[in-house]
């Protein structure tokens, strides 16, 4: 089953349950793919990658959104971030723990040959294309740098 029926069988359920916080988060993910399928040039299937992309921008624009929201002391609002944005997770591949992303990182920095810090962008876009889904940009920076430097 593809991303799109996933979500709208969700949604479905979502709505029988009136649980307001999935929907929003669902309608949500229907609306980015329903506009990424739209968009000018894109054809009219999405491949698998840019569903995942799609889903992680989401997820990173709610967490985002929360740690503004706890800056400024309103939790209330935080909250219901996190909690649309764990309902968005659960679309995502499992993600993988910090051990288990350096390992790949050590192995295509041995694979590519980088040695310092000026081979970061060329580890780091094998790295992002191996782990799509499954790691957020962020982290595998941090890592790559720690092991460049």
């Amino acid at each position: 089953m593809g991303l799109q029926q996933e979500v709208m069988s969700a949604l479905k359920e979502a709505m029988k349950s009136k649980d307001q916080t999935a929907l929003t988060a669902l309608r949500a993910v229907k609306s980015a793919i329903l506009l990424a399928q739209t968009e000018s040039g894109a054809k009219e299937d999405l491949t698998e990658e840019q569903e995942l992309k799609i889903l992680q921008k989401l997820v990173k624009q709610r967490r985002d959104s929360a740690a503004i929201y706890l800056d400024q002391d309103r939790k209330d609002l935080a909250l219901l971030e996190i909690d649309e944005a764990e309902v968005i997770s659960q679309f995502l591949p499992e993600a993988l723990t910090d051990e288990e992303i350096e390992k790949v990182v050590i192995a295509i920095i041995d694979q590519v040959g980088a040695v310092g810090m000026k081979d970061m962008g060329k580890v780091m876009g094998i790295v992002s294309k191996e782990l799509a889904g499954q790691a957020d940009g962020k982290t595998i920076s941090n890592i790559v740098k720690a092991k460049l430097a």
